[in-house]
C-alpha cells in the first residue's frame, strides 16, 4: 500500500512539476469603454474605437511572436463590459499581467497637451491625475446596483478616491517596472511625448489580482493627436510602443523563473481590421501618418540610408538645398528590399529615429514634384505624408 500511495504521490508532483515549467504566461489585454459607453469623444473621434483597435493590433502582436504567451481579451468587439467584470476575466484566467488600454481628454473642447502617459495602482497626488481616475470610474454609473457592486464608492468624490492610500498593492513595484518600460517606448518607438508614469485610483485596477497599468494613448481633444490615434498607422504604432515594452518585462519575467530568455524574431506585418465587430484577418503593414511635434522645430539627427540591398537610390544629393521625401512606413526592424510591405513601391530609402525603420520613397526639390509624388503613394498608401531633409537629415 505505501508503495502504491509512494508511486501516486510521485506522479502528482510529476504533474505539478510538468504543468508549472510549461504553462503559459497570460497577458489580459483591456480595450476601455465600449457599447454603449463610448468614452471620451470629439466630433467623430470615439475613445472605444481607438482603444479596441490597438487591444487587437497589440494582441496579434503577442501572439505572433510568442509561443509561450496566452492572450486574453476583456472584449474584441464593440461591446459594454462592467468594469468589476474586466477584473474578473482577469483573475479567472490568472493573469500574469493586465493591460488596460485608454485615450485622455480634458475638460476643454480643444487643448494642445499632447502625449501618453501610463498609470499604476495608488493615490492620485494631483488634481489632474485625480481627475482622470475620475472620469475612467465614472463608467460604473453605466452599470446596474453600482452601489452595491463597488461597496458605495462614488467616483464623482474626492473623498471616495482616499481609500487608495490605505490600499497596499503588492504588485506595485512589478507594475512599475512595466510602465516604465512602456512609457520609454512610447517614446522612441512611436515618437510620442513621454508624459512620465503615474498614480491613481483606478477601480478596474484595485480589483485585478496582478501587474497592472492602465495605458492613455494621448488626447482625443488634442485634433492632430486625435486624427493620429484614429488611423490604422497610428494604432499600429502604439501597439508596437506597447508590444516592445512587453518584450523588456517579459524578458526580465523570464530571467527570474530561470528560463532560458529567447528573443522572438518579430513578424514584420500586422495582419488585422481595427474597424468594430470584425476579427483580425486583412492584412496591413505598418504605415506611418502625421505626427505630432514633441520638440521645438529643429534638424534631428537620424541614419538615413538607401537599402544597399536595392540596385539604385531614388534619393539626390542635393548639398545644402532643401529635399523633400514622402514617408510611408515605419517598421520596428530593417525589412528587406523585396519586402511585400512596400506595396511594390521601390527603390525605397529609409531613415532610423530611435528604435524605428522609417521608410520613405521619392526625392524632389521642388514642392510641386514632391505632392505628385505623395498622391502616386497614397494610393497604396493613404496616410502617407512629406517630410523634409537637409544634408541628409530630416527636418522637424
Amino acid at each position: 500500500m505505501k508503495r502504491i500511495l509512494s508511486f501516486f504521490l510521485f506522479l502528482l508532483i510529476a504533474c505539478c512539476t510538468v504543468y508549472s515549467v510549461n504553462s503559459k504566461f497570460v497577458v489580459v489585454i483591456d480595450a476601455g469603454h465600449g457599447g454603449k459607453d463610448t468614452g471620451a469623444t470629439r466630433g467623430i473621434y470615439k475613445e472605444k474605437n481607438i482603444n479596441l483597435s490597438v487591444a487587437l493590433a497589440l494582441g496579434q502582436l503577442i501572439e505572433k511572436n510568442y509561443k509561450d504567451v496566452k492572450v486574453v481579451y476583456t472584449r474584441k468587439t464593440d461591446v459594454f463590459i462592467d468594469l468589476d467584470r474586466r477584473a474578473d476575466i482577469a483573475n479567472m484566467a490568472k493573469a500574469n499581467l493586465f493591460i488596460s488600454i485608454h485615450t485622455n481628454s480634458t475638460a476643454a473642447k480643444r487643448t494642445a497637451v499632447s502625449g501618453a502617459d501610463t498609470y499604476i495602482l495608488g493615490l492620485a497626488r494631483s488634481e489632474e491625475n485625480l481627475e482622470v481616475a475620475k472620469r475612467e470610474n465614472s463608467v460604473i454609473l453605466l452599470e446596474d446596483n453600482y452601489t452595491t457592486k463597488y461597496e458605495g464608492f462614488d467616483p464623482n468624490s474626492p473623498e471616495s478616491s482616499i481609500i487608495f492610500e490605505f490600499m497596499t498593492n503588492k504588485f506595485m513595484e512589478q507594475s512599475l517596472h512595466f510602465a516604465s518600460f512602456v512609457q520609454a517606448d512610447f517614446q522612441s518607438v512611436a515618437n510620442r511625448a513621454d508624459r512620465g508614469v503615474r498614480q491613481a485610483g483606478f477601480l478596474v485596477l484595485r480589483k485585478t489580482s496582478a501587474p497592472s497599468v492602465l495605458i492613455e494613448l494621448g488626447f482625443i481633444n488634442n485634433q492632430s493627436e486625435a486624427s493620429f490615434l484614429s488611423s490604422k498607422a497610428g494604432q499600429q504604432s502604439m501597439a508596437s510602443a506597447i508590444y516592445s515594452g512587453f518584450k523588456k518585462y517579459k524578458r526580465d519575467f523570464d530571467k527570474k523563473q530561470g528560463k532560458l530568455v529567447v528573443e522572438p524574431k518579430d513578424k514584420d506585418e500586422f495582419s488585422y481590421d481595427t474597424s468594430d465587430n470584425k476579427k483580425p484577418d486583412v492584412k496591413e503593414a505598418v504605415a506611418a501618418t502625421v505626427e505630432v511635434p514633441v520638440v521645438p522645430a529643429k534638424a534631428v539627427k537620424s541614419e538615413s540610408k538607401t537599402d544597399k540591398s536595392n540596385p539604385e537610390s531614388n534619393s539626390k544629393s542635393t548639398g545644402n538645398q532643401i529635399e523633400y521625401r514622402v514617408q510611408f512606413l515605419i517598421s520596428p526592424k530593417k525589412l528587406p528590399a523585396n519586402s511585400s510591405a512596400f506595396k511594390g513601391l521601390s527603390p525605397v530609402t529609409y531613415y532610423k529615429e530611435g528604435n524605428s525603420y522609417k521608410y520613405t520613397y521619392g526625392s524632389a526639390t521642388d514642392m510641386n514634384e514632391i505632392v505628385k509624388i505623395q498622391r502616386q503613394v497614397r494610393a497604396k498608401f493613404k496616410d502617407a505624408f512629406i517630410l523634409k531633409f537637409k544634408n541628409g537629415e530630416r527636418v522637424k
